[in-house]
């Protein structure tokens, strides 16, 4: 196991920084960087433009910029916005906590809805209760996230749950794919052959087995909570990341959409490392040793 932890850590660590990489680069090759609208300020004297140019020049250079990015990153140093003028420590210790807890309450949500509709479509097995979640979770995937905050903007709801419309769909999906073909197993129809109830067989002969891969759905949905959590977050004025993040892109506040990156991938990353250790510590008989 803790060969594994290694692996992971140091899988987490590489991917972390060249998406770091990735992105500044992205940001770079975009259109309009380089171009900052505070030059146009007519009451602005021709040292500060020089000024400006010469802070926007500085970060021209992705090789040199990403360089002394990691350099202030083994300090604690997270660089400065412009755009808000501060330091993106202080800017991602006073958002991370909110988007956090929206995350936290969409992906519980999310799971919860999906499992419990999934579990009772395998139960009952009739065209009626399959037909309606089916319904809600087609639509719930064929509306854009954007769609969505608006609606609950109108309904003056916490946006948190609006992250969870976005998981719903996708775990509801995939848990009645799995249940339903756990459910025809070989071991499933003796259980029921025995005389078994219905309930006793779902949770001790189709849940149990596929709950390690159930599981797993809890990493993949961190990355879909996160990608619906920037524009649920700018709509509904909930000053998070993923509000930041829009912010920053909008501006092309390089430091700040690096730093991001990084989390958001350490974040995820994080996530999808917990499913797979608990995978290894439900079945280690098909745990991979690192080579």
């Amino acid at each position: 196991m803790l060969a594994i932890l290694l692996q992971q850590a140091r899988r987490i660590l590489l991917t972390a920084l060249i998406g770091g990489l990735l992105g500044a680069t992205l940001v770079r090759l975009g259109p309009g960087f380089g171009v900052d609208e505070r030059e146009l300020d007519n009451r602005l004297s021709a040292e500060s433009q020089e000024y400006i140019r010469s802070q926007n020049a500085r970060d021209s250079n992705i090789a040199v910029f990403y360089a002394r990015y990691l350099g202030g990153l083994l300090h604690g140093d997270l660089g400065f916005s412009r755009t808000f003028n501060r330091p993106v420590s202080e800017l991602l210790a006073e958002r991370l906590p909110v988007t956090l807890g929206s995350l936290t309450y969409g992906i519980a949500g999310g799971l919860a809805l999906g499992f419990v509709l999934a579990l009772a479509t395998v139960l009952w097995r009739s065209p009626a209760a399959n037909l309606a979640p089916s319904l809600l979770a087609g639509t719930c995937l064929a509306i854009p996230s954007a769609v969505i905050a608006l609606l609950f903007l109108w309904l003056q709801a916490p946006g948190r749950w609006a992250i969870a419309l976005v998981v719903f769909p996708h775990v509801y999906r995939y848990a009645k794919n799995l249940l339903v073909a756990t459910w025809q197993q070989p071991h499933v129809l003796a259980a029921q052959a025995k005389g078994l109830g219905s309930l006793r067989v779902l949770f001790a002969h189709v849940v149990g087995p596929a709950a390690p891969q159930l599981a797993a759905l809890a990493g993949i949905s961190v990355s879909l909570a996160f990608g619906a959590s920037i524009p649920i977050e700018v709509i509904t004025d909930t000053p998070g990341v993923g509000q930041l993040a829009w912010k920053a892109a909008i501006d092309r506040d390089l430091p700040l959409l690096v730093n991001i990156t990084v989390l958001v991938t350490l974040i995820t990353l994080a996530a999808n490392t917990l499913a797979d250790l608990a995978l290894a510590w439900w079945n280690p008989a098909n745990t991979v040793e690192p080579a």
